[in-house]
């Protein structure tokens, strides 16, 4: 992220940056401000970085994939792509050149609903300017088509050869501060650390021998993630433990995800407060928050950092890996590692990419990012030099998807959903936060002032938002920084959840759900 002013354009879609990520959008306002950088913001909503915007494409919502590869077509047949960099470092051009047939600038305009001349001038500045870096959040990924999204990305950076060096690459930003490091500890159900799939006889082996287990016993199967637990909820699932986590929250579909909860034999919650999910469980386990505790923390740079204790944790709280380490002797476990120190060692040895990061190295420093093999590796700061992970790059034959529900006659609004810059994601810390309250206690739906005056609703009169799933009342807040025919509504409110209307169909690969896009209408009360 320190590589922000490092190229000539940076294309930014599917995050408010300033208000998601307060201190790197401020990075990109001082590239853009302080060193020229150029900039293009795709968001259908006016976010603050749109001010500083050479080009603010307002899509809509769900067509990213159709308006990247929109892009990727115009740049070839003006021959601005890299020749070089597609011949020596990818694979699979014939099928995706052929791919890009189906978006033509007419078509791309049609399900974007931007104009032919703004995709045009687009793609000429990102494609010519330069060294070029693309930052994206979870509007490009909580879609039913999201890798799509993803590899839309990274084919139009492949063809523009905007690897390996700095200002450049494919640079999601992660939704929470510990995101990169939970996936890198094997917090998803097809991995170990570092990626190493559960597939992989070899993989298995070795943690099987490291935690002395039989081989057997780590089968193969690849798990469940979040969404497909509470799908199961009562059926193949009959418990859930849940750590630090608010799914009475922040599942879509609210009202199906408290349904699907109630058939479960046993919860289990683990955090630092009371949250919507705490108060249905049967157990409650209370944790020490961040600051209250020791041990690394890896950024969206991929930088691992050690975090200092500051505060003593509350009477009757506990370290994470003190519960966990309690609940698995008591399961039966006598040597499970019952420390900070003995757990980062372990995963060190188990874990190629972190085998040099040892804690007198980052202790005190700003840290190191990974892949670092050895103890004498300085880090690795850009990815992707000489060769991809997979060899050659893959350019992707990408058929276009649409959002999973259109807006229609019943309801002809299009939802998205987002986070506000004084509270984060479920509300559980900062609606805690007297001053943040203060400053934003209530949520709200952004409305255009056309699609508004057609209702005769007006700025700050409480209404209702429904969806096939259910229904909230809510205050309007009438703007023209919204594009027409789209609502926002954060989704940090309890008392006006905008997961009560959002879609649960999921990506059938991530299987991340649809926050971003569904239909909804609006009454007046």
């Amino acid at each position: 992220m320190q590589e922000a002013d490092k190229g000539n354009v940076i294309l930014v879609i599917g995050t408010n940056t300033t208000w998601n990520h307060p201190v790197f959008g401020g990075m990109i306002k001082k590239a853009v401000k302080e060193k020229g950088i150029k900039l293009i913001v795709a968001d259908p909503r006016d976010i603050g970085l749109a001010k500083l915007a050479d080009i603010h494409l307002t899509q809509n919502p769900g067509s990213d994939t159709a308006l990247l590869m929109g892009m990727q077509h115009i740049i070839i047949k003006n021959n601005w792509h890299n020749k070089e960099f597609i011949a020596e470092r990818t694979e699979g051009w014939d099928e995706y050149v052929k791919s890009l047939e189906f978006y033509t600038p007419e078509k791309v305009s049609e399900l974007c609903g931007i104009s032919v001349e703004d995709l045009n001038a687009t793609a000429k500045l990102y494609s010519t300017a330069g060294r070029g870096a693309i930052y994206y959040a979870m509007g490009i990924t909580q879609h039913s088509h999201g890798v799509d999204n993803v590899m839309a990305c990274a084919c139009l950076q492949m063809i523009l050869g905007n690897y390996g060096v700095p200002g450049t690459g494919v640079n999601p930003l992660r939704g929470q501060n510990n995101v990169q490091g939970a996936c890198d500890m094997g917090g998803l159900p097809n991995v170990f650390t570092a990626y190493q799939p559960v597939i992989n006889e070899d993989a298995r082996k070795k943690f099987a021998d490291a935690w002395g287990v039989k081989y057997e016993f780590l089968d193969d199967k690849v798990g469940q993630t979040v969404t497909t637990m509470v799908e199961h909820a009562g059926d193949s699932i009959k418990c859930l433990y849940i750590v630090g986590e608010n799914p009475m929250m922040s599942d879509p579909n609210q009202n199906h995800a408290r349904h699907q909860f109630e058939k479960l034999d046993f919860i289990v919650v683990q955090d630092i407060f009371l949250t919507e999910t705490a108060q249905i469980a049967d157990v409650v386990l209370p944790a020490a928050a961040f600051a209250e505790k020791y041990g690394t923390f890896t950024n969206t740079e991929r930088r691992v950092q050690y975090s200092f204790q500051a505060l003593n944790p509350p009477v009757g709280a506990k370290y994470d890996h003190e519960i966990v380490a309690e609940i698995a002797k008591r399961m039966g476990c006598k040597d499970f590692p019952s420390t900070v120190e003995d757990l980062y060692e372990e995963m060190r040895k188990l874990t190629p990419s972190y085998a040099g990061i040892s804690y007198e190295r980052i202790m005190n420093k700003e840290g190191l990012r990974w892949p670092c093999p050895t103890e004498d590796h300085p880090g690795t700061p850009i990815l992707h030099g000489a060769k991809f992970s997979r060899g050659l790059g893959l350019l992707k034959a990408i058929t276009y998807r649409p959002p999973v529900e259109y807006a229609n006659n019943e309801y002809p609004l299009t939802l998205t959903t987002g986070r506000l810059l004084q509270h984060y994601h479920t509300g559980s810390m900062t609606r805690r936060s007297k001053v943040l309250h203060g400053i934003v206690p209530s949520g709200y739906v952004e409305i255009n002032t056309v699609d508004a005056a057609k209702l005769k609703i007006k700025n700050g009169e409480t209404v209702k938002v429904s969806s096939l799933r259910g229904n909230i009342n809510i205050t309007a807040k009438v703007t023209e920084k919204i594009k027409k025919g789209v609502v926002f509504i954060p989704f940090h409110f309890a008392e006006t959840a905008a997961n009560i209307l959002t879609n649960d169909a999921y990506d059938p690969v991530a299987k991340i759900p649809e926050y971003k896009v569904c239909a909804v209408k609006i009454e007046k009360i």
